[in-house]
């Protein structure tokens, strides 16, 4: 029986080798499984962290722009595309294939040659005037050296457009201002020179100082009411306002100034009712009535009038029978110190600001304003005002 004990020890050993080769694959198939799963498990938390990347570059109001170190296009965010109206694929192009923009290339370099932060503004080559800053930086590796670029774009247009406003409004306030001064001074000296020994001339200047003294007070206080109206500072007390009655007292008052011209007035207004500020909407009637005795012709009408709208706002308008507005100037004739006939405007003692005004007012209400004309048959402006609750 003893030869049996070496079969029995080999199949033994067979048995045990069999058993430890089953468990070492077991293990390395369980080690694999395991090395499988840590690579699916970064792999997909490389795929959030790009996704979230994504959605942050995404999320951005500026325009994001990376380049590989070949100045290749590795990334842009969806501002970037709005911004430059872009809808191909980008990615591996230069910045000169993708906006056509070689002084972009040229900031590239530099930012390249002196290795800091630089900012530049330009303009965009289109009909629009929209002006564009942006800001470009390096992007270094571990090591130091570069390893791309980044460039975020921010758009300038309503900045640019706030500051043309807000100078071209210093130069006609300016303007506005120094001719009524200059007047004032001019009569000034000559009374100071001798005028004065003459009561005819001495009267006749004083008077002329006391309208420009007047036009220069109303300029004033229409600037102010217009900033206001501008800031919000202006809070509208809203009551239920009768139109009609509102348009008969500003006729009423200036009744005496139609009268000159033999100008008509008539109040075709129905019986309405809007949830209004009286006080401002009185500014609203005066300035378009004035208007309209202005520009009107002589011995002409000047109609009020107004109906319901199906939205429920109340829509009114001031015809006149004058020459009416060139077509040009009918989008324009809203703004501040735009006047279609600058000489007339300033004989009449306008400031340039009571359509502005009207303008602000109405749309304080949630109103719009428009003017109509055609040349030779006068010119009508509307304004909409919200009806009064149950009105």
């Amino acid at each position: 029986m003893w030869f049996l004990w070496p079969i029995i020890s080999l199949a033994a050993l067979a048995g045990l080798h069999l058993w430890w080769r089953a468990k070492f694959n077991a293990q390395q198939a369980q080690r694999a499984a395991e090395i499988e799963a840590s690579r699916r498990q970064q792999q997909q938390t490389s795929l959030e962290a790009q996704a979230q990347q994504e959605v942050l570059f995404d999320s951005m109001l500026e325009g994001l722009l990376l380049l590989d170190r070949s100045r290749k296009i590795y990334l842009v965010n969806r501002a970037f595309k709005n911004l430059f109206g872009i809808k191909t694929e980008l990615r591996g192009k230069t910045i000169v294939e993708a906006l056509r923009l070689h002084e972009l290339d040229e900031l590239l370099r530099r930012v390249e040659a002196e290795q800091q932060v630089l900012e530049y503004e330009f303009k965009l080559p289109d009909l629009n005037e929209r002006w564009l800053q942006v800001n470009a930086a390096v992007i270094k590796n571990a090591a130091g050296e570069r390893d791309g670029t980044i460039l975020v774009f921010r758009d300038l247009t309503r900045i640019k457009q706030l500051e043309r406003t807000r100078e071209e409004f210093v130069a006609n306030v300016s303007h506005e201002l120094r001719t009524p001064l200059s007047l004032i001074k001019g009569y000034v000296e000559t009374l100071l020179d001798g005028a004065r020994d003459n009561p005819e001339v001495g009267e006749r200047f004083l008077k002329i100082i006391e309208r420009n003294t007047n036009r220069l007070d109303l300029l004033i206080q229409d600037l102010l009411t217009i900033s206001a109206l501008e800031s919000g500072r202006m809070k509208l007390d809203l009551q239920p306002v009768k139109l009609r009655a509102l348009a008969d007292k500003v006729l009423t008052l200036l009744h005496s100034k139609a009268e000159s011209k033999n100008t008509q007035l008539v109040n075709e207004l129905p019986e309405l009712t809007a949830g209004a500020d009286a006080n401002r909407l009185d500014q609203v009637f005066t300035n378009l009535v004035d208007n309209a005795i202005k520009y009107g012709r002589a011995n002409g009408a000047v109609v009020v009038g107004g109906k319901q709208l199906a939205d429920g706002k109340l829509e009114v308008f001031v015809r006149d029978d004058g020459p009416g507005i060139p077509p040009e100037a009918l989008t324009r004739v809203f703004e501040r110190f735009y006047r279609v006939d600058k000489a007339r405007s300033r004989d009449q003692g306008g400031t340039g600001l009571g359509l502005s005004i009207v303008k602000h007012i109405v749309q304080a209400h949630g109103g719009e304003v428009r003017a109509e004309s055609e040349p030779g048959k006068g010119a009508t402006f509307f304004f909409t005002v919200p009806a009064a609750a149950g009105g």
